[in-house]
């Protein structure tokens, strides 16, 4: 049996789902607010805890003898840490407290905070795995996914897009960039590819632009891994982004068929790359 640590989106669903067709055992901590209650149906052991709630976390996992824990889906930060009266509204336990105020983490970047999470279950004895090392399917594989083939001005703007993306994971502020004629409309931070890509539309209301989504150097592959899927699609469409570029064997892209189908019915291009694409160009 080993651990599921769910948040919001999709992901979490499709690991599970991938547990129960290889006939593996799953104790699922759901992140109240975040995940899905449909992962109730879906482990053999399941409990909802809140984001601040670490204590209760682990004991459920070591109750469960478990020793590999898999954490998935998004953890929407903003909700966390900007929460008015957060102490109040989160009723952290003891052991998130400690945690928070623990003089080993030097800031609150992503990166910061996970690995720090990852330390507090090792304490425990309980490794924290990758997905991926259960489900290597759902990485994005090379090329133009879509019928639709990028422009060459779009070209220009995904070499462009891709750089400032790469440049940004490398800093832990976020994994995409939205961008029209070289010009940077919107770049992910706290709020996450979907508000990003909203925001992008605010700022360009003639569309046509292009979002790049890329890993970060050296990225960590148990948490974090860049993600997309039908919704991506959608929200770029209503914004009315024509692109996205994403890295190619880094990228989970969810639904793969049924996302790609979505790209094309609505004309959107889906293309996966590498750094070989770019630096050539």
């Amino acid at each position: 049996m080993i651990g599921l640590l769910a948040g919001y989106g999709l992901f979490p669903i499709v690991f599970a789902k991938k547990c129960r067709h290889m006939g593996i055992r799953l104790a699922c901590t759901g992140i109240r607010g975040e995940a899905s209650g449909e992962l109730a149906q879906l482990a053999d052991h399941f409990q909802w805890a809140g984001p601040a709630q670490l204590g209760k976390i682990i004991r459920f996992f070591k109750a469960n003898h478990i020793s590999e824990v898999i954490m998935a889906g998004k953890i929407h930060k903003a909700n966390i840490m900007h929460k008015p009266w957060k102490i109040f509204t989160l009723l952290p336990d003891l052991r998130t407290i400690r945690f928070w105020f623990s003089r080993n983490r030097k800031d609150n970047k992503d990166d910061s905070i996970l690995l720090g999470i990852v330390n507090e279950f090792q304490r425990d004895g309980i490794h924290i795995g990758s997905a991926l090392d259960y489900c290597p399917e759902i990485l994005v594989r090379e090329g133009t996914l879509s019928k639709r083939s990028p422009s060459s001005l779009e070209w220009e703007d995904i070499r462009f897009g891709w750089r400032l993306a790469r440049e940004m994971g490398r800093l832990d502020v976020g994994q995409s960039v939205a961008v029209k004629s070289k010009a940077v409309l919107a770049v992910e931070a706290i709020e996450g590819t979907d508000l990003n890509i909203q925001r992008a539309g605010e700022f360009c209301r003639a569309g046509g632009f292009v979002v790049v989504k890329v890993a970060k150097p050296n990225q960590d592959r148990r948490f974090d891994v860049p993600t997309v899927g039908s919704s991506t699609i959608r929200g770029l469409h209503a914004a009315g982004g024509k692109v996205l570029a994403v890295e190619a064997g880094q990228t989970i892209i969810l639904e793969e068929e049924e996302t790609i189908q979505l790209a094309n019915q609505l004309g959107i291009t889906l293309i996966s790359l590498t750094d070989s694409h770019i630096q050539a160009a």
